[in-house]
């Protein structure tokens, strides 16, 4: 974990472009900022928050009346989202260091998950813990992975070598399982428990199919149809 977190910390100055500059890309955020069914006063964690890209869609929702907690591993990124914090002097938004698989917080009206299935050993449990977290609200998974539509392997090939060279450790160019295959499986897995959780499920895919949104409306008890 500590090896990780420092690799990603590397990574922050690059993530931050790419999460803010990257075209189309804004869309993806407001989009799942809406699929979140926010209301004024209520209280959303954000797994995996990163730079703070998502943080102005949520704090719209909610409005001072409720509370934004963005959790990310990875301190370089959270000070840039500090950063954002301070500056818009938002007081209900707070940034806390911890793992995403066992979040800081409970009984929050939503979650939304951006980008850490991937990481994931068994994504499909945490998903199930994150409904826990969400009983009676939603929860939004926003992940990306390969492009399943027909011109699908024009942009896998980029995206596996990226994959393989944004993986730690950086040193192993190869694996023995292909690192799209164990991507997608793992994005699959998270995603289907969602869908097994929730009363009501929708999802779309984004940037020419390389990002999926999922989100799920749960009732109000926990570990139902886990």
């Amino acid at each position: 974990m500590a090896a990780a977190r420092e690799f990603y910390g590397r990574w922050a100055t690059l993530y931050d472009y790419v999460a803010r500059g990257f075209p189309r890309v804004a869309r993806v955020r407001r989009r799942a900022a809406a699929a979140l069914e926010l209301s004024p006063g209520d209280r959303v964690v954000e797994l995996g928050c990163g730079t703070g890209a998502n943080l102005p869609y949520l704090r719209e929702a909610v409005g001072p009346s409720g509370e934004v907690v963005g959790v990310d591993f990875t301190r370089p990124s959270l000070e840039r989202a500090r950063q954002l914090v301070d500056r818009r002097g938002w007081a209900n938004v707070h940034l806390v260091q911890a793992d995403a698989t066992r979040p800081p917080v409970a009984e929050v009206d939503a979650v939304l998950e951006s980008f850490v299935l991937g990481m994931l050993d068994d994504p499909a449990a945490v998903v199930d813990a994150w409904c826990d977290l969400a009983a009676g609200g939603t929860v939004v998974l926003v992940d990306a992975g390969p492009s399943r539509r027909s011109y699908g392997p024009l942009l896998n090939g980029p995206l596996r070598a990226f994959t393989t060279v944004s993986t730690p450790p950086t040193t192993k160019l190869r694996y023995e399982e292909d690192v799209l295959d164990r991507l997608d499986a793992r994005l699959a897995a998270g995603h289907d428990a969602l869908r097994r959780r929730a009363a009501a499920v929708a999802h779309e895919d984004h940037l020419l199919g390389m990002v999926r949104l999922t989100g799920g409306r749960l009732d109000g008890d926990p570990g139902e149809g886990s």
